[in-house]
């Protein structure tokens, strides 16, 4: 199996969010065009997988389950900050996006690897624990929460790293992880991360008490993408 890699750098996220978009309904069309013809091995479709990476501005995204009651700032407020807002079709609640950010929109066709929605976010983040013990931290999954922790068991120690939400149509997915490695966390002051109360949310530089290399993670990210995902990472520009 092949995932085509690709670095967006810094973009607003309405314009990921259609970038994903596009590339979802060229697969649902290939699938579309496919059946009709009586091809049903998911092997035979010509759907590609994407892996994309991107930091975005400050933004603040609500999935379609999240509550507003979850969003603690004001419309004016949020405005003079340069933060922007939107609801998507994503799973999960409210979430941060913003610089020093690695966010990460596997665009996969689930068909060629499993029909399981659990197991990918399990297998996601396992990429995510696999890249902290890199750097001598446990990452760890929280029982009914998705994303990656650490101390989720220890009450009043429990913080959040990497927040994740995604959307699948017909087996292929968008939306994604995000991973604060340099990230402001004074921007989760704003909001109830994840809808979660009372829960810290951290990042690497947090942790581990100096700024990193945003393409090492990257890379870091990659190359456990590809083991976890039994697949072979195609960079592209």
């Amino acid at each position: 199996m092949e995932v085509i890699v690709q670095d967006l750098g810094n973009m607003r996220y309405k314009e990921a969010w259609e970038l994903q978009e596009s590339l979802l309904q060229q697969g649902l069309a290939i699938k579309g065009e496919a059946r009709g013809r009586g091809i049903t091995d998911p092997l035979q479709l010509a759907t590609s997988n994407y892996l994309l990476f991107v930091e975005h501005p400050p933004v603040y995204t609500l999935g379609k389950s999240g509550s507003m009651e979850n969003v603690l700032i004001s419309e004016e407020e949020r405005a003079k900050k340069g933060i922007e807002f939107y609801p998507t079709n994503r799973g999960g609640d409210i979430t941060f996006h913003g610089p020093g950010q690695i966010v990460g929109y596997p665009i996969l066709d689930l068909e060629k690897w499993y029909t399981d929605i659990g197991k990918y976010l399990r297998n996601l983040e396992e990429v995510i624990i696999r890249v902290m013990a890199h750097y001598g931290l446990k990452g760890d999954r929280s029982p009914g929460e998705t994303g990656v922790w650490l101390d989720p068991d220890v009450k009043g120690r429990e913080r959040k790293i990497c927040a994740m939400g995604v959307r699948c149509s017909r087996w292929i997915t968008m939306h994604g992880f995000a991973f604060n490695v340099n990230t402001d966390l004074n921007y989760f002051n704003h909001i109830v991360p994840c809808g979660i109360q009372d829960k810290q949310v951290t990042s690497l530089e947090k942790e581990l008490g100096y700024k990193l290399e945003m393409n090492e993670v990257k890379e870091l990210i990659v190359n456990n993408f590809s083991h976890v995902f039994e697949c072979e990472m195609m960079r592209t520009k």
